[in-house]
């Protein structure tokens, strides 16, 4: 198994018109819709026709470029029987074969052009401002599954890419909209994480024998936020998400953790949801409190980032013992 040595721009690109197309449990995206959506261009929307919302596209349309304008002279070249192949793979799921698809598939000049516009525009309005913050993201991603493949193994880096992953024997398992079973014939696998999704892994078999997964980043574009941090740990997870963690080295209950960080009680719900997933903290009911610490790997990850809270200057009133010792058992409540 190896990692993306970078982001490829056209998939990304290819991703992010999926999730405009979502109307679905993903609030996060929801402003970066509608903001995205007001900006662009009606050149741009020709994409909308190609891509589906399940995270499906034509494969010449997202070749796993690092460059923008390397893979667009790819996906300009494309054989027209390949398109054609893609096109009617698309109609499969749930495209309808459009007056402008149906040219495409034909090969004919003036579609592609519509095309290569189509492309260049949506780029210029979605991606390329945020491009280095996606490349930074997207470096700090990799890092840290590094981390995780390093200390945990390859079975806990793979099960940990999406709640919904699990192994069977030797068979890796993952929910997803449509049934897909890929075998692997000595190429191994590429780890593919994306700013611009956040649902279900994707997966793709490349002509060169190549597999591709690609998943959900542990932190989205959405979430990144405007700015640069002193905390090493805001590139990763966020800064919301870093002063969690900090403060987690003591245990916390959700209510004490909102109290903290100055946000509602369902909004850090939420942030200990993705640290949990992420195998950094672990939580626990206990009665009506749920409680809340780091995990080995998650004091780990503090400790390689500037220590747990002294650095940044964090107190924590909560009670509990430093370190990931369960929370102490109150009213008969099982451990």
């Amino acid at each position: 198994m190896t990692f993306a040595e970078e982001p490829a721009p056209l998939l990304e690109l290819s991703l992010a018109f999926s999730m405009l197309q979502r109307r679905d449990a993903h609030p996060v995206f929801g402003p970066w819709r509608r903001r995205t959506a007001r900006g662009m261009p009606c050149q741009a929307r020709a994409l909308l026709e190609l891509v589906s919302p399940l995270g499906a596209g034509p494969f010449f349309l997202d070749p796993p470029s690092p460059a923008f304008d390397e893979g667009l002279e790819r996906v300009l070249s494309t054989p027209r029987a390949a398109a054609r192949t893609e096109l009617d793979r698309m109609c499969g799921i749930d495209r309808s074969l459009s007056p402008w698809m149906r040219n495409l598939a034909a090969g004919e000049r003036d579609a592609w052009q519509t095309l290569d516009q189509a492309i260049r525009s949506a780029h210029a309005s979605v991606l390329a401002e945020n491009w280095p913050d996606i490349r930074a993201g997207f470096q700090s991603e990799i890092a840290w599954r590094a981390r995780v493949l390093a200390q945990q193994g390859l079975h806990a880096t793979l099960s940990g890419l999406c709640p919904s992953l699990r192994w069977r024997g030797l068979t890796l398992e993952a929910r997803s909209p449509r049934d897909q079973e890929f075998t692997l014939h000595g190429q191994g696998i590429i780890l593919q994480p994306s700013l611009l999704w956040a649902d279900h892994l994707l997966a793709a078999a490349y002509p060169d024998g190549r597999f591709v997964l690609i998943y959900p980043a542990l932190t989205p574009l959405p979430l990144r936020g405007p700015g640069a941090s002193d905390d090493p740990l805001t590139p990763l997870v966020g800064a919301t998400r870093a002063r969690a963690l900090r403060l987690l080295v003591r245990q916390h209950t959700t209510t004490d953790l909102a109290r903290e960080l100055s946000v509602t009680p369902a909004a850090a719900s939420m942030q200990t949801k993705t640290l949990r997933q992420a195998g950094l903290i672990v939580s626990e009911r206990d009665g009506k409190a749920v409680w809340h610490w780091c995990t080995p790997l998650g004091l780990g990850l503090l400790a390689a980032n500037g220590g747990p809270t002294e650095a940044h200057g964090h107190r924590s009133a909560a009670r509990g013992r430093i370190g990931p010792q369960p929370p102490p058992v109150r009213g008969g409540a099982a451990p």
